[in-house]
């Protein structure tokens, strides 16, 4: 399979350095991130938690208590903007139901169990479940997307369909069960995926350069 996850890990930390991601202020702010991101750009989950923020709305108790259509309105910006909308609201709403309100106690539960407890919820897949854990929960979950498996299958650790749970068990069983490793490493591949391994590979440059197929 060519070079070792590790390998490829300090590769990318020695050409790019530390990425220090998730950007958010608390955990509540994360979720919201993570939620918000699908299929859109960063920077339009970006001007949303802006407004948010402005309006007095980035919290457990103002999306609770906010109607799906002003709610709508302040995420316009990143697309899909009603579904996000009720799936901040059941996200939510399910914590206030089943947890009495604790963000703290929902997301302190043993990783496997939160993992099931989040898929289990309305809206929130995989990526999703597992950007939650890693970022805001703190627990070594890895995060795939579609650069992950862009970037494995153009190196030959994958095959060309996409299988989520492959992945992130190859990356869950090879790598030490680290928060901080999980966490750059899954931001490395995004940087990666940016700069080098988009849809048009542009291979001049790239730290993994020499492994590619």
């Amino acid at each position: 399979m060519g070079k070792s996850l590790e390998d490829i890990f300090r590769r990318l930390f020695d050409h790019f350095g530390p990425q220090k991601w998730w950007p958010a202020e608390s955990q509540f702010e994360v979720i919201v991130g993570a939620i918000l991101t699908q299929n859109t750009s960063w920077k339009k989950v970006e001007r949303a938690i802006y407004l948010l923020k402005q309006e007095d709305r980035l919290s457990m108790e103002e999306i609770h208590k906010i109607d799906e259509e002003s709610l709508g309105i302040l995420i316009k910006s990143c697309g899909f903007f009603r579904q996000k909308a009720k799936r901040l609201k059941d996200f939510v709403n399910h914590i206030f139901i089943e947890w009495g309100g604790s963000l703290e106690d929902f997301l302190n539960q043993p990783m496997e169990i939160l993992r099931s407890n989040l898929l289990r919820i309305k809206g929130i897949g995989q990526e999703t479940a597992d950007s939650i854990i890693l970022y805001a929960a703190h627990k070594p979950s890895f995060v795939v997307d579609r650069y992950t498996h862009r970037i494995m299958f153009r190196h030959g650790y994958t095959s060309q369909r996409y299988r989520y749970e492959t992945l992130r068990s190859l990356f869950m069983s090879e790598l030490p069960k680290d928060v901080y490793l999980f966490q750059e490493y899954h931001a490395l591949f995004v940087r990666l995926g940016k700069e080098y391994c988009g849809k048009i590979p542009r291979c001049h440059g790239c730290p993994l350069q020499e492994d590619v197929i």
